[in-house]
């Protein structure tokens, strides 16, 4: 190799995934760390960690001069930038080739040719890439608001109408700002119930150039994937080396090295277009990694130590399938608000490859993506490894915040994913009913709930017959759960546990292990369920449902509020971005009041009516916690 060290300016689950390889390269590996990460797997599994700077990205990981310090005080000889935060960044990669430090990605003018949305799209209209239309003044609906500098979901708004155009552009450039410091933005006709269909493209510094396939990335919620897969169920071989063909001609008209990733939608006609081109490596590398047998990062370190592709085109072969689920802190009932705070129990599925860089009792910071894990299965066919993952997402323990892991679950098991017909649409129809919660489940989580308190109270595991001699036990404990209350008694009587719940009985028996309860009911089935107690909380896993429960038997009644017209309050960890009030406004419904930014993307609080503001308690770039009071309301009138 032509250098023995390399700096990972990135965090999480990529730096570690660079490590991974860099170390069976036999490289020296150094990390970089903000203030939310001291103490980060990544900066424990490095051979040495550089501070650089405050949580907030911009002070940190976004911060080229800390990195380029970094990088001279670790002696590094290369600088792999992960993705996100500066892997597209032309001026970082400029900045580190003027350091004589070798930057693992490509040329500085093939950032710069395809960063720019626009631009991308005449060079592969020039190369012979089929492009949608763009509109500089009279726009046809629907249209795709795009950032020229976006990626990653931000600054990107579907606009139906021309009714919403103006609040949409305005919503759309106000991310882009925040997120790449430019609020430019191109309007491109939409293409609905399309494929997200990218190939995989490799470039070395000798003229060689391959694509390793396609995957599909349909199943997006706000522009952000969640399910990936390889290959896509919608391409045949014609299809796949077309597509293939295509991005490979964009690959050579951008002047690439490196690894990069030419997306494309692919209409309900079979026609596929351009759309951008990322110059990095993607999140959801790793199921073309599972279908071709290759290691992409070691093609990166490979290509940019100056070597050939180590395959020709020919040489590519696919096999089997792979499907990726990226497993998120946020709470989908709740419009899939970002999620932050500590996990208290972290167990991964064993039986899957699980990307993170997680473990029990790591706190989620709010500075950073939602994306905590990304759980990857392969079979030999595209049902095999579905059903595999679904299997993997009920063993993954992920307790202490909300996850989206019922809801990924939910969408393997719905009949269009299931066969292969989802579309970038597919979820904006879709609600995880999943599964029904019944009673009898209820029965076995609150049982569950109590024994374990019961367990915890008493220092003891196993049979709880300290129910049935422990007369502080006897009577009602009060459960509750996001807002609902449960008055639950247990009693021990003729060798079962008789469990009442809101007044209606259900017998069975618990058997508590050390994180995990077995609960056999009445009717002769058994709930088997994973729990942990932290912060004052008894959290529960089933194998498709989590819960979270808190004693509030001994707590004093709260004192009433006027509910949602009392104010507006932070529905999660964040940073206000914007105000649009003052008191003594008269406010109407659904008036955006304050925009707030958690885990990279914007979420904007709106009045519940019509009403005068009282107060504003928040100020602009404050970070402030769930249920804040951002905004008070006088008492609407009677």
């Amino acid at each position: 190799m032509k250098f023995r060290s390399l700096l990972v300016a990135n965090r999480g689950e990529i730096a570690l995934r660079v490590m991974r390889t860099a170390r069976r390269m036999g490289l020296r590996t150094i990390a970089v760390y903000s203030d939310a990460d001291r103490d980060a797997p990544h900066v424990r599994a490095a051979d040495a960690a550089v501070h650089i700077g405050g949580s907030a990205p911009k002070d940190s990981y976004l911060n080229i001069e800390a990195i380029l310090a970094a990088a001279k005080h670790s002696a590094a000889e290369a600088i792999h930038p992960g993705y996100g935060f500066l892997s597209e960044n032309e001026k970082f990669s400029i900045a580190i080739e003027q350091k004589q430090i070798i930057w693992v990605g490509p040329p500085p003018a093939a950032i710069r040719a395809m960063g720019d949305k626009a631009n991308a799209k005449a060079i592969a209209a020039k190369a012979g890439v089929p492009v949608l239309p763009t509109y500089d003044k009279n726009p046809e609906f629907p249209l795709m608001i795009k950032a020229v500098a976006g990626g990653g979901g931000r600054g990107i708004r579907l606009v139906r109408s021309k009714a919403d155009l103006e609040s949409e552009m305005k919503t759309a450039r106000s991310e882009a700002m925040h997120a790449f410091g430019d609020d430019r933005v191109i309007l491109e006709k939409a293409l609905e119930r399309a494929r997200h269909i990218e190939v995989q493209v490799f470039a070395d510094r000798h003229g060689n150039c391959v694509h390793l396939g396609e995957r599909d990335c349909s199943v997006q919620r706000r522009h952000q994937k969640l399910i990936e897969e390889s290959p896509s169920p919608a391409v045949n071989a014609k299809l796949r080396n077309e597509m293939g063909a295509a991005a490979v001609a964009l690959t050579r008209a951008a002047g690439y090295a490196g690894a990069g990733t030419v997306e494309f939608l692919l209409g309900e006609d079979g026609r596929f277009w351009f759309m951008e081109m990322n110059t990095r490596l993607q999140v959801e590398h790793p199921v073309t990694e599972a279908i071709t047998g290759l290691d992409l990062v070691e093609w990166q370190l490979r290509v940019a130590a100056g070597e050939p592709l180590p395959l020709r085109q020919e040489d590519v072969s696919l096999a089997g399938h792979a499907i990726e689920a990226r497993l998120c802190a946020e709470d989908p009932p709740r419009q899939h608000l970002p999620q932050a705070g500590r996990l208290a129990l972290w167990r991964a599925p064993a039986d899957a490859r699980t990307d993170h860089a997680l473990e029990s009792g790591i706190e989620i910071s709010s500075h950073y993506d939602s994306l905590i894990a990304k759980i990857v299965c392969q079979g030999t066919t595209r049902d095999e490894a579905r059903e595999k993952l679904a299997k993997a997402l009920d063993s993954t323990l992920a307790l202490g915040i909300r996850t989206n892991r019922h809801y990924l679950w939910c969408i393997l098991q719905d009949r269009e994913f299931a066969t292969g017909g989802a579309t970038t649409s597919f979820l904006s129809g879709f609600h995880a009913p999943g599964i029904s919660i019944t009673l009898r489940q209820t029965f076995a989580a609150l049982a569950a709930a109590i024994g374990a308190q019961a367990s915890a109270r008493d220092a003891c595991y196993g049979e709880l017959s300290s129910w049935s001699n422990n007369a502080a036990h006897h009577g009602s404990v009060r459960l509750r759960e996001r807002n609902l209350f449960h008055d639950v008694t247990l009693r021990f009587d003729g060798g079962s546990y008789f469990t009442t719940v809101d007044g209606q009985d259900c017998p069975l028996r618990v058997r508590l292990e050390e994180n995990q309860a077995l609960v056999g009911l009445a009717d002769g089935g058994t709930e088997v369920l994973r729990w942990c107690r932290s912060d004052g909380f008894l959290h529960l896993a089933g194998a498709h449902r989590d819960w979270s429960f808190e004693d509030v038997t001994h707590e004093p009644p709260r004192r009433q509020t006027g509910g949602a017209y009392d104010g507006v309050r932070a529905p999660m960890n964040g940073r206000v971005v914007a105000l649009h009030a003052k008191a003594g406004d008269l406010v109407d419904e659904g008036k955006v009041l304050v925009v707030m930014e958690a885990m990279k993307m914007e979420h904007q609080l709106a009045a519940p009516g019509k009403l005068r503001v009282k107060a504003v308690h928040a100020a602009l770039g404050a970070q402030v916690a769930p249920g804040q009071l951002l905004v008070e309301f006088e008492p609407p009138a009677a």
